[in-house]
């Protein structure tokens, strides 16, 4: 088993500037494509940028893309992105097909290093409580009862439906007309 991944860095899950939590920002800023005109090895990149570049350059236009041809050395994509960070992905005899998914793939990502997470969840304000778990606030018999259980299977907050309102409002109404009405209410109708 490798020990390579204790060089990694380490740190927690999180969004750049908390992104996604009101707009998102795509964290791509530029892409450069370098080529070669001739060569084998960028007959992949050379149909990519022949058949699907302006498609992406429209879908997304918040990525400047630059096209860089180079004599005699293999293709690759260059990724620049807002934090600063540089990504350089060979394209070395890759299909376009190839081209395509990789593009997508750095612009989905967020830039940068790899990093080993230290713990699967963090949060920027700590509660001295522990972690709030979905049976934090219910009650102890919970822990006791034998399931299937009528009682705890029937929906807690469930509101009557329309047809059992009228059904309701109609019993009232024929309650009311069974009620002997006194002889002063007859007297006052007359």
């Amino acid at each position: 088993m490798s020990n390579s991944h204790l060089f990694m860095p380490s740190g927690f899950p999180r969004a750049p500037l908390q992104n996604g939590i009101g707009r998102y920002i795509c964290q791509l800023q530029r892409v450069t494509i370098k080529f070669c005109k001739n060569n084998g090895a960028s007959r992949g990149v050379r149909k990519f940028l022949e058949n699907s570049l302006l498609d992406y350059a429209k879908n997304h236009p918040g990525v400047v893309v630059y096209v860089k041809p180079r004599r005699h050395r293999s293709p690759a994509l260059s990724a620049e992105y807002l934090n600063g960070e540089r990504q350089y992905v060979n394209c070395h005899n890759f299909t376009e097909d190839e081209v395509t998914k990789w593009m997508e793939l750095l612009r989905t990502q967020q830039g940068g290093f790899t990093m080993r997470y230290r713990k699967t969840w963090h949060t920027d304000s700590p509660s001295i409580q522990g972690v709030w778990t979905p049976m934090t606030n219910r009650p102890p018999r919970l822990n006791v009862a034998k399931f299937p259980d009528e009682e705890l299977s029937t929906p807690v907050n469930l509101k009557p439906t329309a047809t059992q309102q009228i059904i309701e409002i109609y019993k009232e109404q024929q309650n009311k007309k069974e009620i002997p009405e006194s002889e002063e209410d007859e007297r006052l109708k007359k």
